[in-house]
């Protein structure tokens, strides 16, 4: 019975097309000529012999039409069975871009090349890449998107103490790797692994294999970076107390011994009442120098976090240049723009780089500038001065470092840190042209400290 489905049609092949299409065209010829020889008179031997000549004739002529066809696309049909076999030594020969035919030659030939040299330059990224993958110090793991591991390098396998053939397939829970697969992409946490727990940064991006999504987690370990800048961090508030505390207690302990001395003098000299007021002056002197030093270290461990309101730029600053009176101080306005910001800290270190700009003016007579512009979604303001320059820009930002007669060393220190508390940040450097500096301050826009 017919289930009402009309059966397919078999489609002719290219060779079979191409022998009808000759027969065809060959066919008009074939019945002159034929028409010709069975209508002039000709005896019957010679009509049917010249007759099976033609037909024969005709019928060789279609089928060398069609391999002439067929036989350079079969050519181009095995380059190509060679491309995507990942052959690409294989060339036609006789391409010329003469003939249509010799252009689609050429054409093979210059993809095979093109192919060539781009699977030599995927090989060669493959290869580096997997260099770099086993060599670098921070572990790589990739999870497919049922969170199970597909490749890890040398540092993940050390991480989990485990070599890679036990560890690929695993899931991400059982490797102790969830939680890196879960919140923010980028971050960090505290995670425990072999025993040993520390922070570690977590970057994590997608990507698709073979049109799958996956993951991508790269773990950082932060405890040794971090406890290496703490180590050199105590080196330096360690180096720089210890050469405040000598500069103070050397003169204080060298005047105490000779006070001493001198009391044990019997009898007294004459003059001792001098000697000792002159020693204890200097003591006190150089007490009151390292209590101040200790002061401005407490003020700069204890600056509170910044309470954010909105502060129109432009009355700040004008009110601030109003206050300094040893120079005038050159005001270019900006647009109006509003922060979120803590008014005493913002005005603190606006007062902190004008004093220094003014300072530095007036050892040079030079002049001091003062503008402010919105760029991009920030706030900069400039502070310039026609002084002497800055000779040391390592140490700028050192504490308790000054070049200042008197100077406390922490101006800059605690501006730069009310610049960042506010999610901005502080840069002092040379003018180019002309003599001097500029201060940069950059404060975003929409108040987001940091």
């Amino acid at each position: 019975m017919s289930d009402g489905k009309k059966p397919a049609r078999r489609r002719l092949s290219h060779e079979a097309r191409s022998v009808f299409v000759a027969l065809i065209a060959g066919l008009p010829a074939l019945l002159v000529a034929l028409y010709f020889l069975w209508f002039q008179g000709f005896t019957p031997k010679v009509e049917w012999t010249f007759s099976i000549l033609i037909v024969l004739v005709w019928w060789a002529c279609s089928y060398s039409l069609r391999d002439r066809i067929a036989s350079p696309l079969q050519t181009i049909s095995n380059l190509l069975a060679a491309l995507r076999e990942g052959d690409y030594s294989i060339r036609a020969r006789g391409a010329t871009y003469d003939n249509a035919l010799g252009a689609v030659m050429m054409e093979v030939n210059s993809l095979g090349t093109t192919l060539r040299e781009q699977r030599l330059g995927a090989l060669e990224a493959t290869a580096l890449l997997r260099t770099v993958m086993t060599e670098i110090d921070v572990a790589v793991f990739a999870f497919d998107q049922e969170e199970r591991l597909r490749l890890v390098n040398r540092s993940g396998e050390r991480l989990l103490d485990q070599p890679v053939e036990r560890l690929l397939g695993k899931d991400a829970l059982e490797l102790g790797l969830g939680e890196c697969l879960d919140g923010e992409p980028v971050r960090t946490l505290e995670m425990t692994f072999l025993g040993r727990s520390g922070r570690w940064e977590v970057h994590r991006s997608a990507f698709r294999e073979e049109g799958r999504p996956h993951q991508l987690v790269v773990l950082s370990d932060l405890s040794r970076a971090l406890r290496e800048e703490e180590r050199q961090t105590w080196q330096r508030l360690i180096r720089v107390i210890g050469h405040e505390l000598n500069n103070s207690l050397t003169p204080i302990k060298s005047i105490a011994g000779s006070l001493n001395n001198l009391v044990k003098r019997d009898p007294l000299p004459g003059d001792w009442r001098k000697d000792a007021q002159r020693g204890l002056s200097v003591i006190e002197t150089r007490a009151e120098a390292l209590n101040r030093f200790m002061e401005a270290y407490a003020r700069l461990a204890r600056l509170p976090k910044p309470t954010l309101k909105p502060l129109e730029v432009c009355p700040i600053i004008r009110r601030l240049v109003g206050l300094e009176t040893r120079l005038n101080i050159r005001l270019t306005e900006g647009p109006n723009l509003t922060v979120q910001a803590d008014g005493d800290q913002l005005e603190q270190l606006l007062i902190n780089l004008l004093r220094n700009a003014v300072d530095a003016a007036m050892e040079t007579r030079g002049g001091v500038f003062v503008s402010w512009k919105k760029r991009g979604r920030q706030l900069e303001v400039s502070i310039e001065d026609e002084g002497p320059g800055l000779s040391n820009t390592a140490n700028l930002f050192v504490p308790f470092f000054t070049t200042k007669p008197g100077g406390s060393g922490i101006g800059l220190v605690l501006s730069r840190q009310i610049a960042e508390g506010h999610g901005g940040s502080l840069s002092l450097q040379n003018r180019k042209p002309g003599p001097g500096c500029i201060a940069r301050l950059i404060l975003p826009l929409n108040g987001q400290a940091s």
